[in-house]
């Protein structure tokens, strides 16, 4: 039956129950739903918006297991349903449905579970079902048929279609190519392997494995000793590999953006997880590329190209939902999004209509393993195939064959079954498990495999390629029970990974698996008889030879002939230059992507060395992302993203050349170990292949690629290839997305404390240079000017000259290792006069004097074409002396200086008599430049706060003052930062399903001196833990639960509902010798359990930001006077600090005087009170001290390379001032405890 819940604001509960509750069940309900009360009706009339009912949602899936955790026993589903008032509501028809009242059906699916099918007519079968079978897999699936005796079964022939597909096998790349009558000799595969065999350099495994891995440095891995019971942490050296993928996510992102973007970045992350025999993701990246949002009026680029009746959302609402799904899976998760890019355009050309109507969306990452873990073993006979992870459910179904065609081919019910279900605090726990295992110093994973398209029968078929074996299709786990067997072995449900373990190491990780709450099922064995069989349901639904399933139809022939596209010569007016500057400024690709990185969360882990922004006004411009391997070897990985489909369209090469000059442009600014050779590249490719001219195009481009790579001496170890990027229209109308190869790009950190900022030093006088990399004539084909002309021009810019790019490049990396560049840019969207604009931006006070004569008569091509190059500021001559060494054509193009305009001279006649052609006023740049973000961010947020954003992101500057005792040095500390000994002096880090912020929490109190013990929830609810030789206790931040019913709502009722818990948790208060700390979720905890006062009736909770958004954001804050043991010592400060939460909005309706307010955000309007908290308040204090609860995340700031801005003379600190907040802690627990503990 369902029973029904009401909140005040009609929010209803619907509880879908196996059994009667008792009373005490409703009480329980009643606090969990906020004072929510149970209606004695069985139905309610109205209209109400609500899930799909054939889908459980991810968050019914949390709220149950909450109801589990606190002892409600019986609960099958429990969904929110929202009361509107009538049937024209808007809802998201993918995911919602809008229901005319409710009943005791609303959970009721009219399904039974299909029958296995045997199939007499394959091809019919295949047009039906919109498998894509080609025929001659079709004539190949008779044939096994025939050779079989039988006729094969829907799973059969369903499951061959998504492991075999175009998305999976990779036909196209590995075909043959006929170009104008001539076979070529490589295959595009070949190309690219090409790369690897020519310059191996530093590859461990390439083109192998889920994940591309090269070799890293020795590092320390800081891990608790065991991980399936509550132990300490203790640091180890281990030597590591960087893992390096990206994944592209186009047709679930274009039908369905939140859930299409989420899972494209879980799937991303679960490639990382699964290299070799497991391994760890670090930090994401993203890629977004649709068409023109059409945001406002008075943009007329896009007003040159019509609307289309977008098939399934707006290019704006694509851009809008998939980065919220991006962001949304990485924050649940845990995972930094540090780097990423955007990208417009529309192009009518050559009788095609060219725009990223199929969207493009790119999920990438890198991370890391151990060297010795890097390879997987063979499987043997008798060993478990297990699967971690949640449910089964109709999800995804044809999700891999789909993903292989023209998008609007199929009909709408074929492609709405490729719509995904996100859960990313479920892969949380997987990872968990699977990081027990990879940090134990024996990993007993044999192989380890994702589920992605084709769901398990493509993940454990991959698994069992070399042996075979048996599945039983009864043990795999079931969420929605209408789901025939081939739905089961072939849905896409997310967040699940196929291991292989021996089974005398089952029990191990059924062990950790339970204490991270991570589902484990034990589904079937080796067999070592190359058959591969899902058994159950009568008739077995799969089973054939290995052989038989991977196929061997015919290579596929693509013949094609070049077409030459080309657009028109590029007409402008070089006295309109203000008004093109303006208008390209406006660009989603140019324009400031504030919107995308306020939501993100890009600090998580505590390892962030370099994100997305940076200066004293945070602003989102730095080319290079950076993340630290471990805390303390400053040893890292570097990323960076190029692109350039614009300039593809004229000439395939030169876009190819472009994208990884852009990448390699980006990266240059980290210092990289082994320099360009110590850089590895992967290339995923976007094409409307299969289309006259277009398979020619693209043979053209990735041999551009492979040649360029291999002669700059890099490798191309890892891609990805999505080559259906057409959108047809019911109209018959087809828009094709522009060839493109997005190159991602990764490389060892030898320091990660030396990666440069675009943002320019205040120093007056210092010289600003131009180094060209390109060696090619300044041209304006496929640039951003182009755009806003509505062209791509006749002629894009290249590389003429490898070996120079090459030596240019390790020129810049000299300059860097040897601290000799402030400030360094690089040149491509926008041009020369962007990169100049932008290293003024996020600082105030300071300008540029330019003089660009030298470089010729035309303005707009100095200032606006992309050749690639470099911008640097220095103030030390021997960086000029270096780059003359090495026979880098530089330029000195000015200077810093104190007025705030950009003054650019251009004299032809006279080069050197400073006549000032055009002063630009830098601040009303910055504002036009910001626009764009605006107009998306009215978008997803409340438009007063966006508008409060727009107005004050330039005053609220980041300025310090730190605290008196603090000199950036370990020893004043008494921190002996190589310590691997026991201090006696115990903390426990506590953390509950869905906690992202453990690791980073855990260091800084290791690094301040205590014994840091790692305890789970399950370890104080099943009573294996019970702190009773805790000195200091700290709840961690993430998003435990997943948030659902209230930030810790459901972590504060397995204290609250758990005897033994609770007691714990009790006994700990109790005593004189303790002190407690929690950080954003932990905070959100403290507050629900009235753990700051905890003899208020009346202790004030936190509530959701004023903005309604997740908010991320290195902001001020200033501790006032206070008794709080952690922060006493920093009265007067003004720090920054990293913040990342949804619900931080503290409400003290009693004033100030009634709390203990020990923190407060510096600047009292959003966005820096980022949560409109009363008072600016960020953290409360008990009224002895002992007892902090604070939203900032000061364990994320604890190191200077942390602070995306820090004072420059104090670069070589060894520790940023947040650790005397630990070290205050460790002195007190010292002062007020016997040491009596030994470990």
């Amino acid at each position: 039956m369902i029973l029904f819940f009401r909140t005040e604001s009609s929010l209803i509960y619907g509880i879908g129950v196996a059994q009667s509750f008792s009373t005490e069940d409703i009480k329980k309900l009643i606090w969990l739903f906020g004072g929510a009360q149970p209606l004695i009706e069985t139905s309610l009339s109205g209209f109400f918006i609500g899930p799909r009912k054939e889908m459980i949602t991810p968050w019914s899936t949390n709220a149950v297991e909450i109801t589990q955790t606190m002892g409600i026993k019986g609960i099958t589903r429990l969904e929110e349903f929202h009361e509107v008032s009538d049937a024209r509501a808007k809802h998201d028809p993918m995911l919602q449905v809008l229901y005319h009242g409710l009943d005791q059906d609303a959970f009721t699916i009219h399904h039974a579970p299909e029958p296995i099918l045997e199939i007499e007519d394959i091809k019919n079968y295949s047009d039906k079902e919109g498998l894509a079978l080609s025929p001659e897999e079709v004539d190949y699936l008779k044939d096994v048929s025939w050779k079989l005796g039988r006729k094969l079964t829907d799973s059969e022939v369903f499951g061959f279609s998504q492991v075999n597909s175009e998305h999976c096998r990779h036909k196209i790349f590995n075909g043959t190519f006929i170009i104008d009558g001539e076979e070529k000799e490589s295959t595009l595969f070949q190309l690219i392997k090409k790369t690897s065999k020519e310059n191996p350099n530093l590859l461990v495994s390439a083109y192998k494995d889920n994940v591309a891995f090269i070799k890293g440095p020795r590092v320390e891995q800081f891990a608790p000793v065991r991980q399936d019971v509550p132990d300490f942490f203790k640091i180890e050296d281990f030597d590591s590999v960087i893992s390096l993928k990206a994944e592209t996510h186009n047709f679930p992102t274009t039908v369905e953006p939140f859930n299409g973007a989420a899972t494209g970045s879980g799937g991303e992350i679960r490639d990382r997880l699964a290299g070799g025999k497991g391994s760890l993701p670090l930090a994401g990246t993203a890629v977004y590329m649709t068409s023109y949002p059409r945001l406002a009026e008075g943009r007329p680029w896009e007003k040159k190209f019509e609307a289309r009746k977008w098939l399934y959302h707006s290019p704006c609402e694509i851009l809008i939902k998939a980065s919220d799904g991006a962001s949304d899976f990485g924050n649940k998760f845990g995972q930094p999004l540090i780097c990423g890019s955007v990208l417009t355009f529309e192009y009518i050309g050559n009788e095609k209509k060219y725009g990223f109507d199929k969207v493009i969306m790119q999920a990438g990452g890198i991370g890391f393993g151990k060297e010795k873990d890097s390879k997987k073993e063979k499987l043997q006979t008798g060993d478990q195939i297990v699967i971690l992870g949640g449910d089964n459910y109709r999800i995804g179904m044809g999700g891999a064959a789909v993903s292989s065609v023209i998008t609007g081919e199929f009909g709408n019910a074929i492609e709405l079954n490729a719509i995904q279900r996100s859960n990313p605090e479920m892969q949380k726990r997987v990872m968990n498990a699977i990081r027990g295992m990879v940090e134990s110093s024996e990993n007993s994973i044999v192989s380890i495999h994702d589920h992605g398209a084709g769901g398990h029968l493509n993940c454990l078929s991959e698994l069992l390629e070399e042996t075979g074996g048996k599945i039983d299709i009864g043990k795999l786990p079931i969420g929605d029970p209408t789901l025939s067997a081939k739905e089961i072995i072939s849905n896409e449900s997310q967040e699940r990974m196929g291991l292989a373990i021996h089974k005398k190491d089952v029990d191990e990780l059924i062990r950790l698996a339970q204490r991270e709450r991570a589902p484990i099922y034990l589904v079937g064995e080796a067999t070592g008889d190359n058959k591969f069989t899902f058994t159950g349901r009568g008739m077995n639904p799969v089973e054939l030879e290995l052989s038989q399933l991977f196929g061997s139809s015919p290579k596929t022939i693509l013949k094609d002939k070049t077409v030459i596209t080309s657009g028109n010569s590029l007409s402008y007016n070089q006295e309109k230059i203000n008004v093109y500057l303006e208008q390209v400024l406006q660009l989603e690709a140019v324009a400031c992507k504030d919107w995308l990185t306020n939501k993100v969360d890009r600090s998580v882990t505590g390892k962030v060395a370099t994100q997305q922004t940076c200066g004293p006004i945070q602003l989102p411009l730095n080319n290079v992302s950076v993340m630290a391997l471990d805390f303390l070897s400053s040893k890292g990985i570097a990323t960076a993203i190029g692109h350039a489909p614009g300039a593809a369209l004229i000439d395939p090469a030169a876009g190819s050349k472009l994208a990884i000059a852009e990448a390699l442009t980006n990266l240059i600014w980290a210092s990289l170990t082994y320099g360009l050779k110590g850089v590895s590249l992967s290339a995923n490719w976007m094409w409307p292949a299969k289309n006259e001219g277009e398979n020619a195009r693209l043979y053209k481009a990735v041999e551009a690629v492979s040649d360029f790579a291999c002669r700059l001496g890099i490798n191309i170890p890892t891609g990805k290839d999505s080559l259906s990027m057409t959108q047809k229209y019911p109209d018959g109308d087809v828009v094709y997305s522009p060839g493109t190869v997005i190159i991602s790009a990764v490389a060892e950190v030898e320091d990660i404390r030396k990666s440069i900022s675009p943002t320019l030093e205040p120093i007056e006088g210092s010289k600003i240079i131009y180094i060209d990399f390109s060696k090619d004539d300044f041209k304006l084909g496929g640039s951003s000017f182009a755009q806003i002309l509505g062209e791509i021009g006749l002629e894009t810019p290249t590389i003429k000259d490898e070996a120079y790019f090459a030596n240019a490049f390790e020129a810049v990396q000299q300059l860097i290792k040897q601290n000799l560049i402030l400030a360094g840019h690089d040149i491509s969207s926008g041009g020369m006069i962007t990169t100049l604009l932008e290293m003024c931006f996020s600082i105030p006070h300071i300008g540029l004097k330019i003089n660009v004569s030298e470089f010729g008569n035309d303005l707009i091509k100095i200032l606006l074409s992309e050749n690639p190059g470099v911008i640097i500021q220095t103030d030390n001559d021997q960086s000029l002396h270096l780059l003359e060494r090495n026979n880098i054509d530089y330029k000195v193009i000015g200077s810093v200086t104190s007025k705030r305009i950009l003054e650019i001279t251009h004299n032809i006649e006279h080069p050197t008599s400073g006549q000032v052609d055009w002063n630009l006023n830098i601040d009303h740049l910055r504002d036009i430049w910001f626009n764009t973000s605006y107009l998306l961010d009215i978008m997803q947020r409340p438009k007063g706060h966006a508008e409060k954003r727009r107005e004050n992101y330039p005053k609220q500057v980041l300025e310090y003052k730190f605290q008196p005792r603090f000199d950036g040095k370990f020893s004043t500390y008494g921190i002996d930062s190589k310590r691997r000994t026991p201090s006696g002096f115990v903390a426990a880090i506590i953390r509950e399903k869905g906690v992202n912020g453990d690791r980073e929490m855990a260091y800084s109190l290791y690094l301040a001196g205590f014994d840091v013990k790692d305890v789970h929830m399950t370890d104080l609810v099943s009573g294996r833990e019970d702190l009773s030789n805790v000195n200091m206790i700290v709840f961690v931040g993430g998003f435990s639960n997943s948030d659902v019913l209230g930030s810790a709502k459901g972590w504060a009722g397995a204290f609250l509902y758990n005897p033994k818990a609770k007691d714990a948790l009790d006994k700990f208060y109790a005593r004189p010798d303790t002190l407690s700390l929690g950080v954003c979720n932990g905070c959100q905890l403290m507050m629900e359990l009235g753990l700051v006062y905890r003899d208020w009736a009346d202790h004030p909770k936190m509530h959701h930001n004023g903005s309604g958004k997740f908010e991320s954001t290195f902001i001020n804050l200033t501790i006032p006077k206070n008794n709080s043991v952690m922060l006493s010592t920093y009265e007067g400060a003004r720090l920054g600090v990293w913040l990342a939460h949804g619900e931080g909005k503290f409400k003290l309706p009693s004033g100030t005087l009634k709390y203990n307010i020990v923190a407060n955000y510096s600047y009292a309007q959003y966005p820096g009170n980022p949560n409109d908290s009363d008072f600016s308040v960020a953290a409360l204090c008990s009224t002895d001290g002992r007892h902090l609860a604070i939203m900032p995340h000061l364990e994320r700031s604890l190191f200077v390379w942390n602070w995306p801005y820090y004072p420059r003379h104090r670069k070589s600190d060894e520790v940023s001032p947040w650790i005397e907040a630990f070290t205050n802690a460790k002195e007190w627990v010292e002062k007020a405890t016997i040491k009596t503990y030994k470990l």
